[in-house]
């Protein structure tokens, strides 16, 4: 179990650090989806600290469990906040949201598996 808990988290975990660099440096792919969906291009910045945190967090979480899960819970409900985003302005484009959000919610479940907090 501790491998797929481990290859999981560390995937989910790259995958959401190469996205907050990619807003962290301006990179197109960002803005374009910044300016479809209607999000000032001043929120870019947030929204990479955000992600960085997460996966930052994430990687925490093998020290200290508890961590991993909240990062997992907070890419999740991140990215349930782009989904709603993309909603708002009738984007039905979901592939690329799909793979964050898929890893954000097997990170979590995975961590809660390994960790057994029950």
């Amino acid at each position: 179990m501790f491998a797929v808990y481990l290859v999981v988290t560390v995937l989910a975990s790259a995958v959401n650090g190469l996205a907050a660099i990619a807003n962290f440096i301006g990179h197109e792919y960002p803005r374009s989806q910044a300016d479809k969906l209607g999000v000032p291009r001043s929120w870019m910045l947030p929204l990479g600290t955000l992600l960085a945190a997460g996966s930052l967090g994430l990687l925490a979480g093998f020290a200290v469990p508890v961590l991993g899960a909240l990062a997992a819970t907070g890419l999740v409900l991140y990215f349930l906040g782009a989904f709603g985003a993309h909603l708002r302005v009738r984007d039905y484009h979901f592939g690329p949201w799909a793979v964050f959000f898929s890893l954000a919610v097997a990170a979590l479940a995975v961590n809660l598996t390994y960790h057994d907090p029950w």
